[in-house]
């Protein structure tokens, strides 16, 4: 057993809070089963996922220094469960650190628009994680086996790791960013079947969505079909942006891609959630597109 309780400033993010509530209620639940606390930052901001910096890479860091402050204000590693908010999040944090160094100006003069509005200055004091290392490195996967009530052995689980995640810092301390291993080790500790395929670390097509839907659409399409040719029975990710292009635009993506699609696409706290015996319905399991009846049948569970 843990000798000590694992302590977060949770920073949500906007689409686990809206459009993928579901990822909200299964990591609250999540980590209340293996007892981690999280305090909610409920003042942090949007980290803008990539697109404020389009405009300006000063207003990316400025926004996002403000969040990483709000936890150094609490003395806590900031967790987040969405990949877009630990890329974003992260590489602020990681070119910000650096910039104290290399060119302390650059942060005096983020920490002057803070002070402008009354907020924290950033100190550099903390780590931005997100949750799938939280619970590989801090917790431990020999902690979560221990705990799994509901093994689920015979379920074939592919992991969506999505770009984010792995790649958009320039260190990646936890996996290998090109053959990364940590998801399918948490498929292992809880009894699942990992499944590999060419697609698992590549880009679901949601950035190019607003502006580019048949090819955003075509590289969902192309993943979840080399997932299934792979004998997956689900999809499972890290990031509430690659859950809403390959799971709620599932359909339409068929539409595009003119064939029947019909696979699940879980969260990864549902599924180790799953394991630990929490029920589908706390989970949020029922508000998927893509119905995830065949999942929990597989598994002998009631919905």
């Amino acid at each position: 057993m843990l000798s000590h309780t694992l302590k977060y400033a949770y920073f949500p993010g906007c689409v686990a809070q809206g459009a993928c509530r579901e990822l909200y209620q299964s990591t609250q639940a999540l980590t209340e089963a293996l007892g981690i606390q999280l305090i909610e930052l409920k003042k942090a901001a949007c980290c803008g996922s990539g697109t404020f910096k389009e405009d300006s890479q000063l207003l990316e860091d400025t926004v996002n220094a403000r969040n990483i402050a709000l936890a150094e204000e609490l003395n806590l590693p900031l967790l987040t469960h969405c990949s877009t908010c630990q890329g974003v999040i992260g590489h602020v944090n990681e070119r910000l650190k650096e910039c104290q160094t290399t060119s302390p100006t650059y942060v005096e003069q983020v920490n002057g628009l803070l002070q402008k509005e009354g907020c924290l200055p950033y100190r550099g004091s903390t780590e931005v994680k997100h949750l799938l290392y939280a619970l590989v490195t801090d917790y431990g996967l020999e902690e979560i086996t221990k705990r799994v009530t509901r093994q689920l052995r015979g379920l074939k689980c592919a992991a969506f790791y999505g770009c984010y995640l792995l790649r958009a810092q320039k260190s990646m301390p936890y996996d290998d960013p090109f053959q990364p291993e940590a998801m399918e080790n948490v498929f292992r500790a809880v009894g699942a079947t990992p499944i590999y395929y060419r697609g698992r670390t590549q880009c679901c097509g949601w950035p190019l969505s607003s502006y580019a839907t048949t090819q955003s659409f075509k590289m969902a399409g192309m993943h979840i079909q080399e997932a299934l040719a792979a004998g997956a029975d689900c999809l499972v990710t890290p990031c509430p942006l690659c859950h809403l292009n390959l799971d709620s635009r599932q359909p339409e993506v068929e539409k595009v891609i003119e064939r029947k699609l019909g696979l699940p696409v879980l969260h990864l706290p549902q599924l180790i959630a799953l394991a630990l015996g929490v029920s589908p319905k706390k989970l949020g399991l029922e508000r998927h597109i893509v119905s995830t009846k065949s999942v929990l049948e597989k598994l002998g569970v009631g919905s």
